[in-house]
């Protein structure tokens, strides 16, 4: 044991912790320097519980909405982000999505599991959003899937990565508006049949990296749905919101 530890210790003198954004020596592996977790926007207090973005006030309790939730109910039961897409937030689902940052799939799931702590069940499957294979291909791996087996540690939950298929590739949804993300969506996400068992009358928690319109997660929703499994909740990493 005291032999472990001077190795660690000498291999974090050659090679100290770095912040995951700006590379900044930090005290621990995984962590945000001073200056990057200030520009962290984290969510806490009350939350839409349709999409989790922060809600003005102290109220609590269930039922509360956000404007867009409101005029656009969501599928699933609810919804619940870690922090929103802005700042470090955005620099933090930028690498992870295309810079290779696979790393960050740890410390984001530890955000997002406390910010479902306290809605998920215990015979819950986390599923992750999936991606298509020739996307699959080109980045070698599924960021949401990533994050999906992270927070599955987490809360010890069981998870499926292949659960859902994503038969048909679709343009990227950067960019769209709602309405054309919706049209891009359809028939784009199947149950894997060889599964369908597996979820039937179960809760569902649903992953993805960052929640702009919802679509993506409409879409995962309702084709769960048609399986017949129980509530489906979801969590993202980061949620854009407007005026933030």
């Amino acid at each position: 044991m005291t032999l472990m530890r001077g190795i660690q210790t000498a291999l974090k003198a050659v090679y100290p912790a770095r912040c995951l954004t700006c590379g900044s020596v930090v005290d621990s592996d995984f962590g945000l320097c001073g200056t990057c977790w200030r520009d962290t926007a984290f969510i806490g207090g009350t939350v839409c519980d349709g999409c989790g973005v922060p809600l003005p006030g102290d109220a609590q309790g269930d039922d509360l909405h956000c404007d867009e939730c409101l005029r656009s109910p969501r599928p699933w039961s609810r919804g619940r982000a870690a922090m929103l897409y802005k700042d470090t937030g955005r620099k933090l689902v930028l690498a992870l999505k295309h810079g290779d940052r696979q790393e960050i799939a740890h410390p984001a799931s530890l955000w997002m599991a406390e910010a479902v702590r306290d809605i998920v069940d215990p015979d819950t499957i986390i599923v992750p959003i999936p991606l298509h294979w020739m996307r699959m291909v080109s980045r070698r791996y599924n960021q949401s899937a990533l994050l999906a087996r992270a927070l599955g540690k987490q809360l010890k939950l069981e998870t499926c990565l292949d659960l859902l298929l994503r038969p048909k590739r679709t343009q990227s949804l950067d960019g769209k508006t709602r309405e054309d993300r919706f049209s891009l969506l359809q028939d784009a996400i199947t149950v894997n049949p060889k599964h369908a068992d597996l979820i039937a009358g179960r809760p569902v928690l649903l992953v993805d990296d960052v929640m702009t319109s919802g679509a993506t997660l409409e879409a995962a929703t309702r084709v769960m749905q048609q399986a017949d499994v129980g509530k489906v909740q979801t969590v993202v990493l980061a949620r854009v919101a407007k005026d933030t």
